[in-house]
Parts: C-alpha cells; sequence; structure tokens
C-alpha cells in the first residue's frame, strides 16, 4: 500500500508523550526496523513496513524541501532535528518530533539511518505549520516538482538567513 494511495482523513492518530517512534532503514531509505508504537500509531503491521521506503508515511501536506534538507543533512553523516507531518495507513495524520541519525558500519561508512520521533507540543506545531502552507505552496505553484522543491528550499534559506538562524536553531527555538 503506497501513501499515494491513501486520502488523508483529517483526523489525528494519537500517541502517547511519553512514547518514542523508532525506526531504522537502509542507505536507500527502506525501513529495516519499526518498534510496535511506530506500528501502531502508523497503523501498519511490520510485514507492510519492512523493505518498503519510509516515504511510504509521507503526507501530502508535508513539503519537500523539509525531506530534502534532512537527506541532504544525514548523507553527509550529521544528525537532524525536523518536525514532520506523517501519514498512517488509514489516512490518519500524526505530527513528529524527528531526531535522525546516519548509522556507521565498523569502517565509518553510513549503513543506514536510525530514527526516534517524540510527540511534539502543539504550540510548536502552531509555529511550523504556516511556514510549512507556506513552503508546501510554493512547491504547488511551481511548473514542476523539482523546480517547487528548489524554489521552497530557497525561500527557507532565505527566511532563515533573515531571522539570522541555523535550520537546527530555528527548529529547537519553536
Amino acid at each position: 500500500m503506497s501513501a499515494r494511495q491513501i486520502t488523508p482523513t483529517g483526523r489525528e492518530s494519537r500517541f502517547g508523550d511519553e512514547e518514542i517512534i523508532v525506526s531504522k532503514t537502509d542507505v536507500k531509505g527502506r525501513i529495516t526496523y519499526a518498534n510496535d508504537v511506530f506500528l501502531r500509531v502508523a497503523q501498519y503491521t511490520a510485514e507492510d513496513l519492512i523493505g518498503q521506503p519510509h516515504s511510504i508515511i509521507r503526507h501530502p501536506e508535508m513539503p519537500r524541501a523539509v525531506f530534502k534538507i534532512l537527506w541532504n543533512t544525514i548523507e553527509k553523516g550529521e544528525e537532524i532535528f525536523a518536525y514532520v507531518l506523517n501519514m498512517a495507513s488509514n489516512g490518519d495524520h500524526y505530527w513528529v518530533f524527528a531526531h535522525v541519525t546516519p548509522s556507521f558500519d565498523d569502517t565509518g561508512k553510513i549503513n543506514g539511518y536510525h530514527s526516534n520521533r517524540r510527540k511534539p507540543e502543539p504550540a510548536q506545531i502552531t509555529k511550523i505549520a504556516p511556514l510549512y502552507r507556506a513552503l508546501l505552496d510554493q512547491e504547488r505553484a511551481a511548473p514542476d516538482r523539482k523546480i517547487g522543491m528548489n524554489m521552497s528550499c530557497d525561500r527557507l534559506a532565505a527566511d532563515l538567513k533573515a531571522k539570522g538562524v541555523s535550520y537546527d536553531q530555528f527548529v529547537f527555538s519553536l
């Protein structure tokens, strides 16, 4: 089942403040591990998820620019924190505050990625949601997906520069 076949319901798939959603992927972003919280909140079985691209839970209201920043960061061997809107298998949504890190083999080569996700505070979502809507509007107004994503990335970079903060500083300021 792919995220493209799923229609958003507008309902929230809830999880507790103390719960942590955990997943691991290979270097291509295919899921190799999903904990029980992930399975319950995303409403998938392990058999449904293992081997699938992590984008299976991508919500269509999530700007591609954020994922471009995320992938650019982790592929360089760095960690990143980001607010992400995900979608469960039935179309319900859930916001997470994600911490994504590369995993390394014995030689120091990246061999996968690990993500821990917590439930963000409602005030943080209230602050990030308008920015994400603006980035997504920019992406959708472009003549094609790649141009839209690049324009959205440029806008985010300009916004951060105007505020005099890095992406990490911005995320932690919310």
